[in-house]
């Protein structure tokens, strides 16, 4: 003698499966985004932080003063792309080394920074 099942036999499972991936796949994109911001603030602190090193040295002339712009943005985990100077204003551009999401390009900033003890 077999039971006969009742013809929603076996719904819960599926539907608790659903949920399960539905919060796994919610999980990652939020672990994604917050990878991607954290990268990015690095990624504009790095370029602050190397526009004001340049700045600092904007006296010693632009080659000496982008040299220390770089060797911050070493430091700090990114790449220099450019330094230019206008005005005694160093603009500095950085690249973050690594794409924190896999198949997107890696974040960039720009920053500006002026010598504070010259008068404009």
């Amino acid at each position: 003698m077999t039971q006969k099942q009742p013809p929603d036999a076996g719904v819960a499972t599926i539907w608790t499966a659903l949920a399960a991936a539905t919060l796994i796949a919610l999980t990652v994109l939020v672990w994604w985004l917050a990878a991607a911001i954290t990268a990015r603030h690095r990624t504009e602190a790095a370029a602050d932080l190397g526009a004001l090193a340049a700045a600092a040295h904007a006296a010693a002339g632009p080659t000496i003063a982008c040299t220390r712009a770089q060797e911050v943005a070493d430091h700090e985990r990114a790449m220099m792309t450019s330094c230019r100077w206008h005005n005694r204003d160093a603009y500095i551009e950085v690249r973050a080394t690594t794409a924190p999401i896999p198949g997107l390009p890696p974040p960039t900033a720009k920053a500006r920074a002026g010598p504070v003890d010259l008068p404009p």
